[in-house]
């Protein structure tokens, strides 16, 4: 019977340790976000086996660096020497960041600026020699897919027709979701600062309105998911609401820009506490959105405050899940 016991004894604790080995042990991921108004360094924890739901996944750290790459880049064709010091530093303390936090998976991504830049890649080739993180250049159609493969979680859009809207400091992507399946997607050049810059060209401006016109055409009912820091901030401007998924009507967004657009930027600064890097770009990026609401003929924009940042790390997990379950 001893015997037996022990054998018993031996199995539960070979068959627990097989059980534990099956976990999936609390893993720390980062994204680089390099966009043509801000940078940003998110910092995720993800632990699946989480008894409690809702610290499955926490937000560690995020910061942001109101960078003005395409100040630079939409007025001179090029990154300045001290906005590229400017970079370096910025990404010697996003490595050490992630050193602390003991991150194990991290993607590092530009966008628009990086990719207009005539010097681009000679400004990523010192970052990568000055602190080892490799940049990433990402299209504008890989900038939408990423987004929207966060974006069904957050929404819950599987049915019905939907145009996933990202206005940035130098593009504008719109995506066509149609049940829940990417149906079209385009990035465009018109962003908040190159607006300002007086760097959008007329046949641009032109296609964004042929386009979203004829989805108007094409798909019934289509209704304007919203992303970027702009519209996040109108929103909450606007509705004096601080839920995770808002939205903003036609009637509301108008409101925000006849209220804004006169205003000088320190008037911005005071009346609404709008920090430096916000206070000009939030008016464009308000008429990029009203021209799309008015092209799709939408009277409302959801805004479930969706960051690319969000959808880089939450990739990164995704596909990091795909490779342990193979």
């Amino acid at each position: 019977q001893t015997t037996l016991w022990k054998a018993n004894l031996s199995a539960v604790r070979k068959n627990y340790i097989k059980d534990m080995s099956k976990k999936t042990k609390p893993i720390n991921v980062a994204a680089i976000d390099i966009g043509s108004n801000g940078a940003r360094l998110l910092i995720k924890r993800f632990d699946p086996d989480n008894a409690v739901e809702n610290e499955r996944i926490r937000k560690m750290m995020f910061i942001r660096i109101p960078l003005r790459l395409g100040k630079d880049v939409f007025s001179l064709d090029k990154i300045s020497k001290e906005r590229t010091k400017m970079m370096v530093h910025m990404m010697k303390g996003f490595k050490d960041f992630m050193k602390l936090y003991n991150v194990k998976l991290y993607r590092a991504c530009a966008t628009s600026a990086m990719r207009d830049a005539e010097n681009g890649k000679e400004v990523m080739k010192k970052i990568e020699k000055a602190t080892g993180i490799e940049l990433e250049i990402i299209r504008g159609q890989e900038e939408a897919r990423l987004l929207f493969n966060n974006l069904l979680e957050k929404t819950g859009s599987n049915k019905g027709n939907f145009a996933y809207i990202d206005v940035g400091g130098g593009s504008t992507e719109v995506s066509l979701i149609h049940d829940g399946e990417l149906a079209e997607s385009y990035s465009y050049n018109i962003g908040t600062l190159r607006m300002l810059s007086g760097k959008v060209k007329e046949d641009t401006v032109k296609l964004f309105m042929e386009n979203l016109c004829k989805y108007a055409t094409l798909y019934e009912d289509i209704q304007i998911i919203g992303s970027g820091g702009n519209i996040n901030k109108l929103c909450k401007l606007a509705r004096h609401s601080k839920d995770e998924l808002n939205v903003i009507t036609l009637t509301e967004l108008n409101r925000m820009h006849k209220l804004l657009q006169p205003m000088s930027i320190e008037e911005r600064k005071t009346e609404f506490g709008l920090k430096d890097d916000r206070a000009d770009v939030i008016v464009p990026a308000a008429e990029i959105f009203l021209k799309a609401c008015q092209y799709l003929k939408c009277n409302s924009i959801l805004v479930p405050n969706i960051s690319l940042a969000d959808s880089i790390v939450d990739g990164l997990m995704a596909k990091q899940k795909e490779k342990s379950e193979d």
